[in-house]
């Protein structure tokens, strides 16, 4: 992978997919072009596109391996691309991103209808419901509880946090919490939340219209 630069919607390195997109469009025309770039939107969202690929497959003179390369830097392209809010990732930036990869001019212009167009929601959404991601609390309930006897002495009057969670994949979660430990929780949670403030206030972290 070659890095890419600072101001690169890819991050730090080119992937693969991307960085071979340039060779494998060089004698690709528009109209087919365009055609690819349909599937791949709506495979992004989530649409089942097979049989259009295997029609674009049957009437093009592009090798089948070929067409794989190509389809897997478009797909790459715009999944990356749209996982940037829009406000962070600039038209220009982005474009002059697709230059530096030799990118044709014609093909970027379409890239930029797509990453910057009316299905951009679409495709946003579609990502956002694709993502590996872990249920988030719904409900959150809690009750002190002081243990008057056990079996152990330590334990004798020492209280405690019972905490019940609803989840947002339906299920509950209950747990009990010493006050000690919830205590180096609320410490470390507003450390971790000082540190993040600290670093918004770096100007190298800002982003730049």
């Amino acid at each position: 992978m070659s890095l890419a630069t600072d101001s690169s919607f890819l991050g730090g390195r080119i992937p693969r997919e991307i960085e071979s997109l340039s060779k494998n469009l060089k004698d690709l025309d528009q109209e087919t072009f365009r055609k690819i770039l349909k599937a791949v939107v709506s495979a992004l969202e989530g649409k089942d596109c097979r049989e259009v690929m295997e029609s674009i497959a049957e009437n093009s003179v592009i090798p089948q391996e070929t067409l794989s390369h190509i389809v897997a830097g478009m797909y790459r392209v715009l999944s990356e691309a749209i996982r940037i809010p829009p406000a962070s990732l600039k038209v220009e930036s982005f474009k002059e991103t697709l230059r530096e990869m030799r990118i044709p001019e014609e093909f970027i212009t379409d890239f930029s209808s797509v990453v910057f167009g009316n299905r951009r929601a679409a495709l946003e959404a579609a990502a956002a419901q694709n993502d590996p991601h872990l249920p988030r609390v719904d409900e959150l309930k809690w009750r002190l509880d002081v243990a008057i006897s056990t079996s152990s002495l330590a334990r004798a009057l020492q209280p405690s946090l019972l905490m019940q969670m609803k989840l947002s994949d339906g299920s509950h979660q209950q747990f009990e919490v010493p006050v000690a430990k919830f205590q180096e929780l609320r410490y470390n949670v507003a450390l971790i939340l000082k540190e993040m403030n600290d670093l918004e206030k770096r100007s190298i972290l800002k982003i730049q219209d």
